[in-house]
């Protein structure tokens, strides 16, 4: 029998495993060159056939950081990367913060908007893109607007030849990252880089609808990487091989970036570089390319389990997989644990964690709609609602707060929101959960009506700003509705200006589709003559909520809720009006929120 110690999870703990073992920082550079020492004749990356080794990984890398470093980025710098999954993405990553400067991540599916105010804040005049139709253009205007300086271009030919350029590939504005990377002459010294100085501005909405960076140093990420890699490898069978990675989560996103390409770069694993989600197509990666590990998002593994035919698929090769970004139903689990005979743990972490926190065990006591133990190094606890500085016991409700060297210290230029997200050196969560006497937590629901739609944060107020755009549109709430597909999906309340014609949902999407990402669209539109108000006169969504839980005879979706005894049970997932097919993840993610290994 095992002692007991401090933290009620270590005594839950995988056997031989430490909760309190040395948890390694160093720089992001560092990690890649250890990585390529130890792993350099070792396949790094597959993309479209083409196999990347560690070795060359490394070498990109390094001429991408000394054609940055010639053209005046280092120190002080800040280098905005508009990529889909492509090998691009790594080496201009680890190229950039090779040189000292900061990386800020622009995701494809963002809005214009969202693309300028991301630029502005985080002082990025250097965008790296590829010569994709999705992204070239974007990238372009918004260097022509005076947004950007200069836009780099990888050309994805270089790795895939039978993908034809964009025209605008010879515009005269977009610098051709090969070109840049051969033309450069190795400098006589490299900047010298600090764990403790920032490697990237990664934006969140947190718990508002306002876009802010956390600020996450290399020993955030570092750390957080050498958490999973406890984690994940005290578990792991003796004698297994390198992993064949999956690579379909989004790598611009916190839970692709470091639960999966750093932690596996790392200990020396294969990653598969996908650029969407397509269900035959992961499938014949399992099938014909062996993959070993698949990580995923909800929505994925909705897909996984209700394929047609799925139980006469071979997916012997799979020996682990993982699901985050939102709340997984235990009934899919479940579902995918009788089909491929293995566990799909979920856990939970955030952009602020980068994104480590907690996560379940392949092997433990059965406990639906749990996120899991503490990752090793890191501390969570449950304070009271009222009082985050008062902690609270085994199996009562308060918010989640936590604390770890993979926790960022600041949001970038926002003193008043770093001051009032930490409670005794801690990140309070914004989440509502409890943890049980064996230390497993549980989410139960969380302090603001955030939306979490098929693993992507999805805010109300940013929503609800847009449809007021629409001059026919007088007010408007929008809140969270159930989900088969995606968990919770956006229902806009709208009441219309006085002789206003009809507003269809078709139209008011296609009103919105240059003002807010294509994940927080809303699925179903309601016309209202009044909206519900509280006794103050404020709109009020209380009596929205009620009427749809009434009318589906279901709540509004969470991983969990509390029974009478304040045990978490697995939410219904309720029938909504969402039209969906398989998400492109690599050019339409935004903001997982549960990430696990």
């Amino acid at each position: 029998m095992r002692s007991r110690r401090p933290h009620a999870w270590e005594n839950s703990y995988p056997a031989g495993m430490r909760w309190d073992a040395p948890i390694a920082t160093s720089t992001l550079h560092d990690l890649l060159a250890r990585a390529v020492a130890d792993y350099g004749d070792r396949p790094a990356l597959e993309y479209r056939g083409r196999r990347i080794f560690y070795g060359e990984l490394g070498a990109l890398a390094e001429r991408a950081a000394a054609g940055f470093l010639d053209i005046g980025i280092g120190r002080g710098s800040a280098v905005a990367l508009y990529l889909p999954n492509t090998p691009w993405h790594p080496v201009a990553l680890f190229g950039a913060l090779r040189t000292g400067a900061r990386v800020v991540h622009l995701s494809p599916l963002d809005a214009e908007r969202e693309l300028i105010h991301k630029l502005a804040d985080s002082g990025a005049r250097t965008v790296v893109t590829t010569d994709l139709s999705a992204l070239l253009p974007n990238a372009l205007a918004l260097a022509a607007a005076g947004h950007a300086d200069r836009v780099i271009v990888g050309a994805d030919a270089a790795f895939a030849p039978a993908t034809a350029a964009h025209p605008l590939a010879g515009d005269p504005r977009a610098i051709p990252l090969d070109r840049l990377m051969a033309a450069a002459p190795q400098p006589a010294a490299w900047p010298a880089v600090s764990p403790d100085d920032i490697a990237l501005l990664q934006y969140t909405g947190a718990t508002t609808g306002t876009p802010k960076a956390a600020v996450l140093t290399h020993a955030n990420l570092t750390a957080a990487v050498s958490s999973y890699r406890i984690w994940v490898g005290g578990q792991r069978p003796p004698g297994a091989g390198p992993d064949r990675v999956l690579m379909v989560l989004p790598l611009f996103h916190i839970y692709g970036l470091t639960a999966v390409m750093l932690r596996h770069l790392a200990s020396g694993n294969e990653l598969l570089l996908r650029s969407r989600f397509d269900i035959e197509a992961v499938l014949r990666d399992i099938e014909v390319n062996r993959v070993t590990s698949f990580p995923g998002v909800p929505t994925m593994w909705i897909a996984f389990v209700n394929h047609p035919g799925i139980e006469r698929r071979d997916l012997s090769s799979l020996r682990g997989c993982g699901s985050g970004g939102a709340p997984l139903p235990v009934e899919i689990a479940e579902r995918f644990r009788r089909l491929v005979g293995l566990p799909l743990p979920s856990g939970w972490g955030m952009t602020e964690t980068a994104p480590a926190g907690t996560s379940a065990p392949l092997a433990g006591p059965v406990k639906p709609g749990t996120i899991g133990l503490p990752l090793p190094g890191i501390t969570v606890e449950v304070v009271a609602l009222d009082d985050p500085h008062r902690v609270l016991g085994p199996g009562e409700v308060g918010e989640l707060r936590i604390k770890g060297r993979n926790v960022m210290e600041r949001y970038w230029n926002r003193p008043a929101e770093t001051e009032a997200a930490f409670a005794d050196g801690f990140f309070l969560s914004g989440d509502i959960g409890m943890m049980d006497e064996d230390g497993y937590f549980f989410i139960l629901d969380r302090k603001k009506d955030m939306i979490i739609s098929g693993g992507f944060n999805v805010y109300p107020q940013v929503i609800e700003q847009a449809v007021y755009e629409h001059p026919d549109v007088e007010e408007v709430l929008v809140i969270g509705v159930a989900d088969p597909y995606r968990g919770e999906a956006a229902k806009a309340f709208v009441k219309l200006r006085p002789g206003a014609p009809a507003l269809t949902l078709d139209a008011l999407r296609d009103f919105l589709g240059p003002r807010i990402g294509r994940h927080e669209m809303p699925a179903a539109l309601e016309i209202r003559a009044a909206l519900p108000r509280t006794s103050v006169g404020k709109l009020s969504k209380k009596e929205l909520i009620d009427e749809e839980r009434r009318q589906s005879g279901k709540a509004v979706p969470r991983s969990t809720t509390p029974t009478q005894e304040g045990r978490p049970l697995p939410s219904p997932q309720g029938g909504g009006e969402t039209k969906h097919g398989a998400e492109d993840l690599a050019t339409t993610s935004r903001s997982p929120r549960c990430p696990t290994p």
